[in-house]
């Protein structure tokens, strides 16, 4: 009668401990996949722009994040003074530099 009523109740009795720790076992997983192919590229990939907008100077060709064109003719603390044509000069802030094309000698 007794075991009728346990059953009736919501299943079988829990057997052991150590549920809690196993169930936060697959979260840790997540978390480290997460970790090693989203997170740590998105770090390596911040580190390896900001070195490259702090070795900017004078003469290096550029394109900025919205695509022109052009030579750096002048570097001011967060303001990039850029030529993309004669005459044509274009202040430019410094993170918005995406990639050098050639560097100056």
């Amino acid at each position: 009668m007794f075991i009728d009523s346990v059953y009736a109740m919501g299943g079988a009795p829990v057997q052991g401990g150590g549920g809690a720790f196993s169930a936060f076992v697959p979260l840790i997983l997540i978390f480290v996949i997460f970790y090693f192919l989203l997170i740590r590229p998105q770090q390596k990939k911040q580190k390896d722009h900001r070195k490259m907008i702090d070795s900017l100077k004078k003469g290096d060709e550029v394109v900025t994040s919205g695509g022109i064109h052009g030579s750096i003719a002048k570097v001011k603390d967060d303001i990039v003074h850029l030529e993309v044509s004669e005459q044509i000069k274009l202040r430019v802030s410094r993170s918005a530099i995406a990639m050098i094309k050639k560097k100056s000698e």
